[in-house]
């Protein structure tokens, strides 16, 4: 009797440790995104923090599609920009009408324009996977964007659609001028967004998705349509990109063309896949490192989107898992306890990796200015290099070839720690 109860007791108590876990994480998120604006308060960050809840919210609709169900997107930002102009739309028609409808259910409305396009052409595009549905969505996209700047009557020509968040109905006094109020809104839809959308991985739906994503022939099979599954995964993820896009006409009080636009498309497939597309979590980080970038980047370099492309290609090349890849790596080794054996060889390499980057950074800025007639000096942590000095192309150089070599001594040492630290991991259990 005291062995059947200590073998039910266990599995119990472990299964309630794990909630305990995921519902605490969740606790701190809301937690931090409750407390950010209380520590950091200056209008700029105010509206950073609203910017990475938008990219956060936009990058996990993306991952429903390229992550869950195997779809790769180059038209995305088609829903992120039709929930834009639905929300100005409806919110200059709740002024004018005088509709009783407060600005917090705005995005809502930009969720249904995204959902109304998804289920319009969706059908049709998610008769194909692979190569052919992003060309389809390739086309699709560009034909939209293109196509705002025709239809006037709808997306306002070039300087797009304009509204004025105030003029709504106020809700518990709040007039949402003040941007902290702005920013509690969006961060209340991204914590909505996020658990729906979390929560739609754990349904029967999400399990299905994941194996149309790695054998769809297998899921036809067992009596599934593929055809069907992939169709209503792209509209979840249109609903949820067009709320993201409502956040975003609600922080802006405009909407144009440059929503729909192949940029837009291009930097949440950058933050989806550098975050890592294999875990929830990984487009959140990839959407917070993508926006911090894109907003610190453009007012220190004119080539920032260069640098965006390297580091996809790193991550592509090195690191196919992304960021949350790169990090659950390590949570074997940490249960096992032996990733402490590898932090001095990671410490070891810290410093050559970053000479090398640094040299990589100076070829580029030395190159772009160089090329572009601008003579202001470079400032390299706190370092100012002279663009047309000979001494600032030996110094890249230098940094470049030396830190090259050394970084690929060191890193092979970090693949001898890592192998013996996975060595006794596995004899632990902990790896398989």
């Amino acid at each position: 009797m005291t062995t059947a109860t200590t073998s039910v007791s266990g599995p119990s108590a472990n299964a309630a440790g794990e909630n305990m876990r995921f519902y605490g994480i969740w606790l701190a998120g809301v937690i931090i995104l409750i407390v950010l604006p209380l520590v950091f308060s200056s209008g700029g960050s105010l509206t950073s923090f609203s910017l990475i809840g938008i990219a956060i919210v936009f990058a996990l609709s993306y991952n429903i599609l390229l992550g869950q169900t195997g779809l790769l997107s180059f038209g995305h930002a088609v829903h992120y920009g039709l929930g834009g102009f639905a929300a100005c739309h409806m919110m200059n028609a709740v002024v004018s009408h005088g509709w009783p409808i407060p600005l917090p259910f705005i995005p809502l409305f930009g969720g249904l324009g995204g959902l109304a396009f998804a289920i319009l052409v969706g059908w049709l595009m998610t008769k194909r996977a692979g190569t052919v549905f992003a060309m389809i969505s390739l086309g699709i996209g560009e034909l939209v964007a293109s196509s705002s700047l025709i239809l006037r009557s709808v997306f306002g020509g070039e300087a797009g659609i304009t509204t004025d968040r105030t003029a709504l109905p106020r809700m518990f006094g709040w007039t949402f001028g003040p941007q902290i109020q702005v920013y509690y809104l969006i961060a209340f839809w991204l914590v909505v967004s996020a658990i729906a959308m979390y929560a739609l991985t754990r349904t029967p739906l999400g399990r299905i998705s994941n194996a149309v994503r790695d054998n769809p022939e297998r899921v036809q099979f067992i009596g599934y349509d593929p055809h069907v599954v992939r169709y209503l995964a792209y509209c979840f993820a249109g609903f949820f990109a067009g709320i993201a896009g409502g956040l975003a006409a609600i922080s802006f009080e405009i909407a144009n063309s440059a929503y729909l636009g192949a940029i837009q498309s291009g930097l949440v497939l950058f933050a989806t896949f550098i975050g890592g597309t294999a875990y929830f979590f990984g487009p959140i980080l990839g959407a917070i490192l993508v926006t911090y970038l894109q907003l610190g980047l453009t007012s220190v370099t004119s080539v920032w989107q260069l640098y965006f492309g390297i580091i996809f290609i790193g991550i592509v090349m090195f690191s196919p898992g992304g960021i949350a890849g790169l990090l659950m790596m390590h949570r074997p080794l940490l249960r096992a306890g032996t990733l402490w054996t590898v932090i001095p060889s990671y410490l070891v390499a810290i410093v050559p990796t970053v000479a090398l980057g640094c040299g990589v950074i100076l070829v580029i800025e030395t190159i772009a200015r160089h090329s572009g007639g601008e003579d202001n000096a470079i400032n390299l942590f706190g370092i100012a290099f002279n663009p047309k000095s000979p001494a600032t192309w030996i110094a890249a150089a230098v940094l470049v070839a030396g830190g090259f070599v050394i970084a690929r001594l060191t890193w092979r040492r970090i693949g001898e720690a890592w192998d013996r630290a996975a060595m006794v991991a596995r004899d632990r259990g902990y790896l398989a």
